[in-house]
């Protein structure tokens, strides 16, 4: 059970930043926001702060979102609005907004990779039959091999 809620959890993650990568470069160019929604199905939570601002949903499905924007090809878009539609601004600025999304999932992987660098992680010795082999044959290798890898570590003799 425990599995299946983790994995729930990484992939609620996952999808969060994904789709505030979105979110985020789509409010920068301009575009307005209706729905930043996470998960499909019928709403868990619903939060909107004014008639006018983003509304933010849960759904009980957490497996994938959308960020809903103004666009004229859904709905009619009122003439003060249509400025801040997604299909009136302009290829480089549509073009950011759909990679953000990718970019903002790259960035959280990178930002993984480099805290568990930073934290550090102990590996065991792989007890595989030819590193066995390798420890008979050379047994002066493995102490050194440890120091290498162990480097940055204080030695005690």
């Amino acid at each position: 059970m425990i599995t299946v809620l983790a994995f729930v959890f990484t992939l609620g993650v996952l999808i969060v930043i994904h789709e505030y990568g979105h979110y985020r470069v789509a409010v920068a160019c301009g575009v307005k926001v209706l729905r930043f929604s996470v998960g499909f199905g019928r709403v868990l939570w619903r939060r909107q702060a004014t008639p006018d601002s983003t509304e933010f949903v849960l759904c009980a499905l957490p497996l994938g979102g959308y960020v809903k924007m103004l666009d004229e090809r859904e709905a009619p878009v009122a003439p003060d609005q249509i400025g801040r539609s997604f299909n009136r601004k302009a290829l480089w600025q549509r073009a950011s907004i759909v990679a953000a999304g990718p970019a903002a999932n790259l960035l959280l992987a990178v930002l993984l990779y480099a805290a568990a660098h930073w934290i550090g992680v102990d590996d065991a010795m792989p007890d595989h039959p030819s590193v066995r082999w390798r420890r008979k044959q050379w047994p002066r290798v493995e102490p050194v091999l440890c120091l290498l890898a162990h480097a940055a570590t204080p030695v005690v003799n």
